[in-house]
């Protein structure tokens, strides 16, 4: 890569096999497969494949699929294996950094050598990391949103974006109106929703418990209520009359209400990174190691993201953090995150380190991330010659509230997971649980005002044949 990156991380749902996009490549027209968000496949046959560019090659598949102008901002090229995934910036050469993937596979996971030997990255087409949720609502094209509503749909299924269980049933009450049509009184039944239960509900809400140990976890004791809760839930959903005949078009409405219910969940749009971080002691003599976590990270802050249990760890935005990472050469790769907390009544700051060989690319994308947000912020208003844009005295213009949160939703953070590392900035000296900072042990916070994201950049060296 000759410049800066889009993003990487860790690789999702939408690769459940497998596959390559490009088997072998001559001086004729080579055959370019491009997977979409629902695993179908657009051939492409182009020319000069290994100088063409992810830009031009997006242009190919808009052509294709017969997608209006705003895609080419909404969706981006991502290369995705197993082990990795890369969203590419226009610039980039798909096939040459094919080439060039095991080397990023060394640099960026832990993936052993055999794994990189035989991996392969396949060509995807996916919701850009860098377009914002806000411009997503005043999307009107079918096509577009039905693209987003597959990739949520995967995330939201397999887990990726965690959900409350009332939120699960609502998007996957959506999901059977799409796929089963408008609800009809006893069709389907609570039996039949059971049958395809994973087409509409992440996997963790469909196991059933069975025995005495199933039942002293609590699962197992209510059997059937997924499938009520989803049943009662798709009784709910509301139709919209449309003049338009297209049934594609029938279901925007749909695509548009799931999407607006995922916007709900603070690392919807993400890229996603893969991590450790150190569990807290559980006895003096007993040190608590570490459980692997997913770093979410988007235009809007970051989430730290339990693998196992499926919830939030810990949610920042830009404003409440300060960050740097530590890379190989001086010890192992990591992730620091600082933020406000209290130690027993006391404010005091908190460090979390995040075990990551990835931490180059989060911290890169943190950056690149609030460069954004501060470009796109409004400027603020100035006063004209009749005076001051408000009266003095005046109300502020009135704001979103934010969304509620149940008590105990996935949604919340769950400081006392995490291991962290409490102090103060005194002096030279770190020590703990003191007064509230007055400047952060971190330079790098939402007020810096440069940098470039210049991430996974393999060697330049020409490609040998």
């Amino acid at each position: 890569m000759d410049g800066t990156e889009g993003s990487a991380g860790q690789p999702g749902p939408a690769e459940r096999s497998h596959r390559s996009s490009v088997s072998s490549v001559g001086a004729r027209a080579a055959d370019v497969l491009v997977y979409l968000a629902d695993d179908t496949v657009v051939p492409l046959a182009v020319e000069s494949l290994p100088s063409l560019s992810a830009h031009e090659l997006h242009r190919a598949i808009r052509e294709v699929l017969q997608l209006p102008d705003i895609a080419l901002e909404v969706f981006a090229l991502w290369l995705v294996s197993p082990l990795l995934e890369v969203q590419l910036k226009p610039k980039h050469q798909p096939y040459k950094l094919g080439r060039q993937w095991p080397e990023l596979l060394l640099r960026f996971t832990d993936a052993p050598d055999d794994d990189v030997a035989t991996d392969e990255p396949s060509l995807q087409f996916r919701r850009n990391v860098f377009f914002p949720k806000r411009r997503e609502l005043q999307l009107h094209d079918a096509e577009v949103l039905r693209l987003l509503y597959e990739e949520a749909k995967g995330n939201v299924l397999a887990a990726r974006y965690p959900c409350d269980v009332e939120d699960c049933e609502a998007l996957g009450a959506l999901v059977c109106r799409v796929q089963l049509g408008p609800f009809q009184p006893g069709q389907p039944t609570a039996c039949t929703l059971r049958e395809r239960l994973d087409s509409f509900l992440p996997a963790h809400l469909c196991k059933r418990g069975h025995g005495l140990f199933a039942a002293l976890r609590g699962r197992g004791a209510k059997a059937g209520t997924s499938e009520q809760g989803l049943l009662s839930a798709y009784r709910k959903v509301k139709e919209v009359v449309s003049s338009d005949s297209e049934p594609e078009a029938s279901l925007r409405p749909h695509y548009q209400a799931y999407l607006t219910k995922c916007h709900e969940l603070p690392y919807y749009g993400c890229a996603f990174f893969h991590g450790e971080v150190d569990k807290p002691a559980q006895s003096f003599l007993h040190r608590g190691g570490r459980k692997p976590v997913t770093v979410a990270i988007s235009l809007e802050g970051v989430h730290v993201i339990d693998n196992r249990e499926k919830h939030v760890l810990l949610g920042l935005r830009f404003q409440e953090l300060s960050w740097d990472h530590t890379s190989p050469e001086e010890e192992e790769s990591v992730l620091w995150l600082e933020f406000d907390g209290n130690n027993e009544g006391t404010p005091v700051n908190k460090l979390l380190k995040i075990y990551s060989k990835q931490a180059e690319l989060m911290s890169s994308l943190i950056e690149y991330c609030i460069e954004l947000s501060q470009a796109s912020e409004p400027a603020a208003p100035q006063e004209g010659a009749s005076g001051p844009s408000s009266a003095p005295g005046s109300l502020p213009p009135p704001t979103q509230r934010p969304q509620l949160r149940r008590q105990g939703s996935v949604l919340c953070s769950r400081i006392q997971h995490l291991a962290t590392i409490d102090y103060v900035e005194e002096g030279e000296q770190i020590r703990p649980v003191k007064p509230k900072r007055t400047t952060s042990f971190f330079s790098r916070q939402l007020s810096l005002g440069q940098g470039s994201y210049t991430v996974v950049q393999p060697s330049e060296r020409p490609e040998q044949s």
